[in-house]
This record gives C-alpha cells, structure tokens and sequence, in this order.
C-alpha cells in the first residue's frame, strides 16, 4: 500500500466534516460528531485492510477490532444523545463562542477530521505486515485490547445505571470504577490504544505506534476529555463534584481518598 491512500483519506475526511458541520449545525446536534469521528477511524481501518497486501488474517482481524470498538461506542453515544440531548460540553463551547459559534465549530470539526487521521494511523501501519502468523506481542496486543473494550463497557453501564435512579439527580456516580476513577472509560479508550505498539513490538512501526498511544493521553487528559467534562460537571453539580474530585483520582484507578486527608483549597 502506498501512502497515496493515506493522504487521501485525510482531504476526504476534512470534505467529510465540513458536510456534517453543515448538517449538524442547522440541528443543533454537534455532540453527534463524536459518534461520526469513531466510525471515521474504523472507515478508515477498513479501507487500510483492504488495499494493504498484508498477511490477509491480520488484516482482517485489525478491521474486525476497529468496527468493534466504533460500533460499541457509537451505540453508547447516540444512546445518550437520545436520552439526554445535546451534550452539555458542546452547548457550553457554543455560547462561550457566542456569534462566532458557526466558525468556531467548523474548526473544531476540521481538528476532528485531523484526529479522525492520525488515530488511523496504527491500522495504517499494522496492516503492512506480510510477516505470517500471530506473534506473541499481538496475542498479548489483543488480552489488553479485550480488557480495555470489557473496562470501558463496564464503566459505561455502571454511568447508566446510576443515572437511571431519579434519586441520584444532580449527584456524582461513585458506582464501582466511578469510585476509583473520575474518568475510567477515558482510562480504558486509552489503554486500548495502547494494544497497538504493543503488536507492533518489533517492527518498524512502534516508535509511531508508541507516539499515537501518547497522543491519545494527550488528548483525554489535557484537551478535549477531562478538561471540557469536568467544567461541565462543575456546572452542574457543584460542591459535590468538587468533593469527589478531593476524593477520587482523576484518571488512573486508585483507591479512594479520604476526604479528611485532603482539606478543599
């Protein structure tokens, strides 16, 4: 495979976004584009299995990983988005930008398309490989892939869980993982990008691999996860999240704090 099809994917997923930009805007449903981004890296995984000449089994199995992952969340997400309506986040980023909100959010879906790129890279590269049969690196690769998508999964329908008690409105989830993490399915969509230079242990491709798992920690803990979800937390609940943050570590699982040893500032 040539990188021809690589550069090409990312002026298609630029055309891609501004379509939906134009679609979602008018709707007022931005926080849909998160549901569009996942299926764009699996699109794209996709597209990299079948043109690469790659050992055909591997191949297969790193587009079948890829649909899995963006079907699962995509599902979680329009399930939230119907229960729920527009994501907060994305309501308060509008009226932060006020009458520049249109332009605003083309750029933010165009830096969308860009993730939506990059994040494909290790199925670029993984799907190169002619090297027949599994090597260990990729059976391990695939233990963490397994326990990170069965982490987030978990996480997600222990959220669901506390949210569906009407008791529990305008409370912080401290269910299970939520004890132990602030963010567990950002730790676990983490430690599932970092399956991918686990496979790609020795070959030429895991310093890139390595550089992409890190972009992602990046991305969750200082950008455009943790970041936008705790302001809107704050917004919405207050002292009690601002407790549970003295409590419970922000991304890494760890056993709970007591609230005594860590006075609010």
């Amino acid at each position: 495979m040539s990188t021809l099809p690589i550069l090409t994917s990312l002026f298609a997923l630029s055309g891609l976004m501004v379509l939906a930009w134009t679609f979602l805007l008018k709707r007022r449903q931005l926080g849909h584009v998160d549901m569009l981004w996942a299926l764009a890296i699996a699109g794209q995984a996709v597209c990299y299995a079948v043109l690469s000449d790659g050992w055909g089994p591997r191949r297969f199995a790193l587009a079948l990983l890829a649909s899995i992952w963006a079907l699962r969340l995509s599902f979680h997400l329009a399930r939230r988005l119907g229960r729920d309506g527009e994501d907060g986040r994305y309501l308060a980023m509008e009226a932060a930008a006020g009458e520049r909100a249109p332009m605003f959010f083309l750029g933010f879906f165009q830096l969308q398309a860009l993730a939506a790129w990059l994040f494909a890279i290790p199925f670029a590269s993984l799907v190169l490989d002619a090297e027949p049969g599994w090597r260990i690196w990729e059976v391990l690769a695939l233990g963490v892939w397994i326990i990170s998508l069965l982490g987030n999964g978990l996480a997600d329908r222990q959220l669901d869980r506390w949210r569906g008690n009407p008791s529990n409105h305008g409370k912080t989830c401290r269910a299970g993982l939520w004890n132990w993490s602030r963010h567990p399915n950002y730790f676990f969509e983490w430690l599932l990008w970092c399956s991918y230079p686990i496979a790609a242990i020795g070959t030429p491709y895991f310093i890139l691999n390595v550089g992409i798992a890190a972009l992602m920690l990046i991305m969750v803990t200082k950008v455009s996860g943790i970041p936008f979800t705790e302001q809107q937390a704050l917004r919405s609940r207050g002292d009690d999240y601002r407790t549970y943050q003295e409590t419970t570590s922000p991304f890494f699982p760890t056993p709970p704090r007591n609230v005594t040893d860590h006075p609010s500032r």
